[in-house]
C-alpha cells in the first residue's frame, strides 16, 4: 500500500547535511518502499537490499570492496544483516565527508547495539519509521504535538467521536499490508507469518542464538500486559524463565521494534534511570492478534479497551514526533503517594504537557488530580494538562486544563 509518509521531508533535510542517515523500524512498516521512492529524487543513487543473498554474501565477505563498487548515494536496506559494513562506512565517511553518502535502513534498533552505534557517532542521523499513522492513512500531516506546546490552547472543530470507530482503528493497527485485508481471518494469517519471520530470522540474525522457543509466549504475555508497569518477577514466573534471561529476551524484542518501553518521569534526572518502565507493543493490531481480539470482543471488555486505547494514543504521539518540529521525550508518572498520569511529554526546553487517556464519554474533575499535583510542583514549566476522552467537546477544567476528544490527536493540522 503506497501512501505519502510524513517523515519524507525530514529524510530529505538529513540527506542535505548529514553523511549517513539510518531509517530504522519494524519489518513491514514501509521502509523499503520509502527508500525506493527516495531514489527517484536523487541523482547517481543506488539501492541494494541485503535480503538478496548475493548482495549479502558480498557485503559480508569483502565489505570494503562491496562499498567501493558504488558512487553517489548508496541506499542499503536491512543493514542489520551485515554489521561488517559499519566500520568500512565510517572509514569512507571520514575519508570523504559528503552529505547524503549513505542511506541505511534496518529492522533492528542499532542504538541498542553499542559497538555499531558508536562506530558512526557524530556521522549519522537516526529516524524511525513506525506503521502508518492515522493522519497518513487519511492523507494529512498531523500537528498535535506542535499545537499542545503553543502559547494558546488549540481550537478544534470536530464531529462526534464514535467508540466503535476507534475500536476498529485499534484492531486494524497501522501496518501497510494489513490495510488491504478487510477481515479478521486474513489479518490474523498475515500477523502469524509476520511474527514467525521476526522471531525465527531477525532475532537469530541479531543474537546468533537458535531455539528461542519462549519468545512467542513472552510476546503474548506482554500483549496482555500492555500499558502496565513491567513486573519482572511476576513475568518471570509466568513464562518460567529466569529474570536474567527474561531481560535479555525483552531486549531482543525491543531491538526488533516489537516492544516499546515508556520510562518513568521524575524531576530528578537520576531517578528516571532506575524506575521501572511501562510496556507497550509497537502496533495495536499486533496486540489484538496476539490476544485473539476482534472489534466486538474489544468493545465488550472495558478494561482491555482502556489499555489498548492508551497503547494506540501513545503510538500516534510517537509517530508524530518523528516528523514534527517539536522533538519531545515521553514518560509516564506514578508517585509514591498514588498520583498517576498516563503520558508526560517533555519539550526540549523543559516545558511539560501531561496527557491522561479516558475511555469514557464524560470527564469529571477527578481526572485532573494528577495534573493539578504536577502543575503545583512544576510552576511555569507546566504548559498544560489534557484529558483525552470519547466526548464531543473541548471543555476547560481550570487554568491550563482541558478535556479534548480523542480524534484531535490525528486531526489537528
Amino acid at each position: 500500500m503506497i501512501l505519502h509518509r510524513n517523515i519524507t521531508q525530514n529524510i530529505h533535510e538529513a540527506l542535505a547535511d548529514t553523511p549517513v542517515i539510518l531509517l530504522n523500524g519494524a519489518r513491514q512498516t514501509g521502509k523499503s518502499t520509502l527508500l525506493e521512492s527516495l531514489m527517484t529524487s536523487l541523482s547517481s543513487a543506488h539501492y541494494v537490499t541485503l535480503d538478496d543473498a548475493t548482495a549479502l554474501a558480498s557485503a559480508q565477505n569483502n565489505p570494503e570492496g562491496f562499498l567501493a563498487g558504488f558512487t553517489g548515494t548508496l541506499a542499503l536496506d536491512e543493514i542489520q544483516r551485515a554489521p561488517e559494513l559499519f566500520l568500512p562506512i565510517k572509514r569512507e565517511v571520514d575519508k570523504r565527508r559528503k552529505p547524503g553518502r549513505f542511506l541505511l535502513s534496518g529492522s533492528a534498533n542499532m542504538m541498542l547495539l553499542p559497538k555499531l552505534s558508536e562506530s558512526l557517532a557524530g556521522r549519522m542521523e537516526i529516524l524511525t519509521l513506525f506503521p502508518f499513522s492515522q493522519g497518513e492513512l487519511a492523507g494529512r500531516t498531523e500537528n498535535f504535538l506542535h499545537s499542545i506546546f503553543a502559547p494558546r490552547f488549540p481550537s478544534y472543530t470536530h464531529k462526534r467521536s464514535v467508540k466503535e470507530t476507534i475500536a476498529e482503528k485499534i484492531i486494524v493497527g497501522g501496518y501497510p499490508e494489513i490495510q488491504l485485508r478487510k477481515d479478521d481471518k486474513r489479518r490474523n494469517a498475515w500477523f502469524k507469518g509476520y511474527i514467525t519471520t521476526i522471531l525465527q530470522r531477525d532475532v537469530r540474525d541479531i543474537s546468533n542464538i537458535d531455539g528461542l522457543t519462549e519468545l512467542p509466549k513472552l510476546l503474548s504475555l506482554l500483549a496482555a500486559r500492555t500499558g502496565t508497569i513491567l513486573n519482572f518477577a511476576e513475568l518471570s514466573r509466568s513464562v518460567a524463565i529466569p529474570q536474567t534471561t527474561l531481560k535479555r529476551y525483552l531486549a531482543l524484542l525491543q531491538m526488533t521494534f516489537l516492544v516499546q518501553l515508556l520510562p518513568a518521569w521524575s524531576g530528578n534526572l537520576g531517578k528516571r534511570l532506575i524506575k521501572t518502565p511501562k510496556v507497550y507493543l509497537v502496533d495495536t493490531g499486533l496486540v489484538s492478534h496476539l490476544l485473539g481480539l476482534n472489534t466486538n470482543r474489544l468493545l465488550l471488555d472495558g478494561t482491555l479497551f482502556g489499555h489498548l486505547l492508551e497503547n494506540f494514543i501513545l503510538l500516534e504521539l510517537l509517530k508524530q514526533s518523528m516528523w514534527n518540529t517539536v522533538k519531545p521525550a515521553f514518560y509516564y508518572l506514578r508517585t509514591d503517594a498514588g498520583q498517576e498520569i498516563d503520558f508526560i511529554i517533555e519539550h526540549p526546553d523543559g516545558r511539560i504537557v501531561a496527557i491522561e487517556v479516558k475511555a469514557t464519554h464524560s470527564v469529571s474533575a477527578d481526572a485532573f488530580k494528577g495534573m493539578n499535583f504536577l502543575a503545583e510542583k512544576l510552576g511555569k514549566k507546566f504548559q498544560r494538562g489534557i484529558v483525552l476522552y470519547l466526548g464531543t467537546e473541548v471543555v476547560p477544567f481550570g487554568k491550563k486544563l482541558h478535556a479534548m476528544p480523542f480524534d484531535a490527536v490525528w486531526k489537528l493540522q
